[in-house]
This record gives C-alpha cells, structure tokens and sequence, in this order.
C-alpha cells in the first residue's frame, strides 16, 4: 500500500499533536513517558517535533493514556476548525 503524500494541513495538525503531547509531559524525562507508554524514546521524539505527522491510533492512545490527556481533547486540539 502506498501511503499518499502529507498534505501542510497534516503536517500542521501533527505539530499541534505534538505541541499538546509535549506540555502533557511536563518535566518527566522522554524515555520515562515513552517507556510506560510502551514506546521508544525516538518515536515519541518524532511525535513530539512534528516528523511523525500521522502517528497510529494505538500510539496515541498509549501516549494519551501515560500522560492522563483525553483523545477527546486531543481530537479537539488537533481539528482544523476548532484549532484555530
């Protein structure tokens, strides 16, 4: 399957992703939240700087969950419509 190019409204939303993930995280070190979310340090890196635009929803779902952030407002953050 081949993934179609991220347009700069994906790359926008995954810096809001990003941007929101990083405040929830607050002064715990990186490999702290990426190892109780079952992750590596690096891919939450990349979440968190915006490479990772379009992360899984099972990734989000355990960064959301580590880092007590509702999905509900992270979809909130991350709408086109209501980020503004």
């Amino acid at each position: 399957m081949v993934r179609p190019p991220l347009t700069e409204l994906d790359r926008e939303r995954g810096h809001r992703l990003g941007a929101i993930l990083r405040q929830a995280r607050g002064s715990r070190s990186m490999a702290e939240v990426a190892a109780a979310a079952g992750l590596s340090a690096e891919t939450v890196r990349k979440i968190e700087t915006g490479r990772i635009p379009t992360p899984a929803f099972f990734t989000i779902a355990a960064l959301a969950q580590t880092l007590g952030v509702s999905l509900d407002v992270l979809v909130e953050v991350c709408t086109p419509e209501r980020a503004a």
